[in-house]
């Protein structure tokens, strides 16, 4: 009986989330066209960008 409770318990949380998700997915589409609209203007901005951020991580991911 308790796993049933449980199962009604989560499939309720799920339904609640829902809206949540659906609005974390249109704030992160809109963060993902606004980069683009900024790569597309400055691309070598960002192309200096990720080659820093390459670099960094290569640097401290190097394995000893």
């Amino acid at each position: 009986m308790a796993t049933r409770v449980e199962t009604e318990n989560s499939k309720s949380a799920r339904t609640a989330d829902e809206p949540e998700m659906a609005e974390l997915k249109d704030i992160a589409d809109a963060a993902m066209c606004g980069f683009r609209q900024y790569a597309k203007a400055r691309p070598e901005v960002v192309a200096l960008w990720c080659v820093g951020i390459g670099f960094v991580l290569g640097w401290k991911l190097r394995p000893w």
